[in-house]
């Protein structure tokens, strides 16, 4: 059988799926906007491709993104007529639409069956919008613009055959009846390299080791901003860094947006809420707090195995895999009672649950799990088991996934 992938991010979600494919005998290529160092990547034929325009200037802020995403589906459709021209004709396509790519792919190959990755369908409440009433909606019509945001998922749904969605209540935001068209089934973790280790040891700043014997806490977004609670967090360190004087407090991510809005004003979200709660932490306190920005893979699991407690804060939206890789490497995990979450953590099971805006009960959380051996190691230990059991990659995830596209292509 003959596979196209179109992610602008190529592998992103398909980093496992594709070469999988390629390893059963199928001709895979993908199609991505990023440059690549190679024509081949683990079996997968690669096709970069570039947009050859931008956005108008002033363009009506409501019809701004799908502008954005209809000059990448043009992108992808043109290099896409390339491929067909030299010979190539895919039986199935599997696409990561959010980024608009995949929406004319059916006007080149009508019979090639079309299964998207259904990460999440935007609603004007009882999701990520509103949620957080610190952050209300610039503009009224923000509400509109919101709609024609979904104009890419709703444009999709006309042509796809199949969706694959990681949770199952990511695909419950999506509408019916597409929705009875989504298969659940996670992106997958290997648990077996992210596993507990006893004797794990990481050093910061080319001087300062640490090892299980420290007294550990982690939290990790891919950027700090309010959507992942960063802010939340922040706020609650003053009373942990008070009621722990030994603790290590080692934070993970970038200074830039990837959900939501930028502070009015200017700056990081990081910078904002440092400057927010700097005042009530004292000196030798703030020195135990490491920002450490962006970390290798490599350095990543380490970090995790190194964690005692392991905060992980979200706006009801899109599950991160951090989570997933905390509960596979065995930490005692602290999270907010928030969808999607409420799938993984089970509370005094899996983790410990505590409403998004509690502050304190956050610090008091933190700091019950890390006077309470015992009930770290159960937590941790019930959290590998989950993880094991519904996100295993090669086990559960992986198989789940080449059947989803079995299915689609028959």
């Amino acid at each position: 059988m003959n596979l196209l992938f179109i992610h602008q991010n190529f592998p992103g979600q398909f980093k496992f799926l594709a070469p999988a494919l390629a390893s059963r005998g199928h001709r895979v290529v993908a199609m991505t906007m990023q440059t690549v160092d190679a024509t081949v990547w683990q079996g997968v034929t690669l096709v970069p491709y570039a947009a050859n325009r931008g956005t108008t200037p002033n363009v009506h802020p409501w019809v701004s993104d799908f502008e954005t995403k209809t000059i990448r589906g043009e992108a992808c459709f043109r290099a896409a007529l390339q491929l067909r021209e030299q010979g190539f004709t895919p039986d199935a396509i599997v696409a990561h639409p959010g980024w608009g790519e995949s929406l004319f792919l059916k006007e080149i190959w009508p019979r090639a069956r079309l299964g998207i990755y259904c990460e999440f369908y935007y609603r004007p409440e009882g999701a990520d919008v509103g949620f957080d009433p610190e952050f209300p909606p610039r503009d009224v019509g923000d509400v509109c613009r919101l709609r024609l945001k979904n104009l890419n998922n709703l444009l999709h749904f006309e042509v796809a055959d199949a969706g694959l969605s990681p949770t199952h209540w990511q695909a419950s935001t999506f509408p019916t009846p597409f929705r009875d068209r989504i298969a659940v089934v996670h992106d997958g973790i290997d648990t077996g390299t992210v596993a507990p280790n006893p004797q794990v040891s990481l050093t910061l700043n080319g001087s300062l080791v640490l090892t299980r014997a420290d007294e550990v806490i982690t939290f990790v977004n891919r950027n700090l901003e309010p959507y992942r609670g960063y802010h939340i967090f922040m706020r609650a360190l003053p009373e942990i860094l008070r009621r722990r004087p030994l603790a290590r407090v080692l934070i993970v991510g970038g200074d830039a947006v990837s959900y939501g809005a930028r502070p009015e004003g200017g700056g990081t979200w990081k910078d904002r809420f440092v400057q927010e709660v700097r005042p009530r932490i004292r000196d030798d306190d703030w020195a135990r707090v490491h920002f450490l920005g962006h970390v290798p893979y490599q350095h990543f699991i380490p970090l995790l195995q190194l964690s005692r407690v392991h905060v992980y804060l979200t706006y009801p939206f899109v599950l991160s895999w951090s989570l997933l890789e905390a509960m596979s490497a065995g930490c005692a995990i602290v999270a907010s009672d928030t969808q999607p979450l409420r799938e993984a953590i089970a509370h005094d099971e899996t983790g410990r649950l505590v409403d998004f805006f509690d502050v304190s009960g956050l610090a008091a959380a933190v700091c019950a799990l890390l006077d309470d051996p015992p009930a770290r190691v159960r937590l941790g230990e019930n959290a590998r088991r989950f993880a094991q059991r519904h996100y295993d990659l090669k086990r559960v995830c992986l198989p789940g996934q080449l059947e989803w596209v079995e299915m689609l292509m028959a």
